[in-house]
This record gives C-alpha cells, structure tokens and sequence, in this order.
C-alpha cells in the first residue's frame, strides 16, 4: 500500500513527545507521570468529534491524526503535546513500511 508522502512544509506543528515515568504506589500498583523528550514537528488532521454522557456531565472525545517523521520505539504508553493541548497514543504505525512517515492515531486528553 503506498501513502501520498507529505511534504515538509505540512509538517508545520510542534509536538513533544513525553515518556511515561512509573514508580510503585506502595499498594501494588504503579504511579504514572510524563517527562519531556524529544521535539517532533508533525501535521495533524481531526478524524472525529463525539459527545456522550457520562455521570451525568457532558463529556468530549476528540480524535485525530499525526503524522511525524519515522522514529522507532513510539508505543501507546507515550503521549504528544502541543502548546497546552495533550494526546494520548493509541496507534502508531509505519503505514507504508518504507520508515518514511509514522502515524499516530490519538485521542485528546481533556482536563
């Protein structure tokens, strides 16, 4: 299957991708934080918007697709920023398997 490649000017955005930190609860599980890594520049195209109730509030998702250019080692367990708004890794895969391009599919992280 071969993807239409991007160009490098689409690829306009500024992500950082955070790693996941885990440290024991004391309690059995484990305590989640993200630290800072590596600046990424991607282009990003929202796939969709739906709005369900839950505990009796409104509640948003928001899903959306990044492409960034081929890194190894991009799991589920990491996360992407821009500016203030969070992503939260789904999917990443090399579409093409060429190592050109790496797609996220990422779901809006709302506060």
């Amino acid at each position: 299957m071969k993807t239409k490649a991007l160009s490098i000017g689409a690829r306009s955005r500024r992500f950082v991708l955070e790693l996941p930190l885990e440290r024991p609860d004391g309690f059995g599980g484990v305590i989640r934080s993200y630290a800072p890594g590596p600046q990424v520049w991607g282009a990003m195209e929202m796939l969709s918007g739906t709005e369900r109730v839950r505990a009796g509030r409104p509640e948003q998702s928001l899903t959306h697709r990044i492409t960034l250019r081929y890194r190894e080692g991009v799991t589920g367990a990491m996360r992407l920023t821009s500016g203030l708004r969070r992503f939260a890794i789904r999917a990443a895969s090399d579409p093409d398997g060429s190592r050109q391009d790496l797609v996220c599919l990422v779901e809006e992280i709302r506060a």
